[in-house]
């Protein structure tokens, strides 16, 4: 990943208090990349990086509603 350290947000619509999904999208335009972890087990564990011209095309699709039920 980079040296510059990733600001972690989780959504607003997480209706477990915030134990899901986090993206850090502070690397978006800097660096190309947004980091993605589960934050339910270990927030110290594997990052996902996506390219974040794909971390955009996801999340248009996901309120868009093309990708189905989840």
């Amino acid at each position: 990943m980079t040296t510059e350290t990733p600001r972690w947000f989780t959504s607003s619509y997480s209706e477990n208090g915030g134990a899901c999904v986090e993206v850090a999208t502070n690397l978006a335009a800097p660096h190309g990349i947004v980091p993605v972890r589960d934050s339910k087990h270990d927030t110290t564990g594997p990052v996902l990086t996506v390219p974040a011209a794909a971390f955009t095309a996801f999340v248009a699709g996901v309120r868009a509603g093309e990708l189905g039920a989840l």
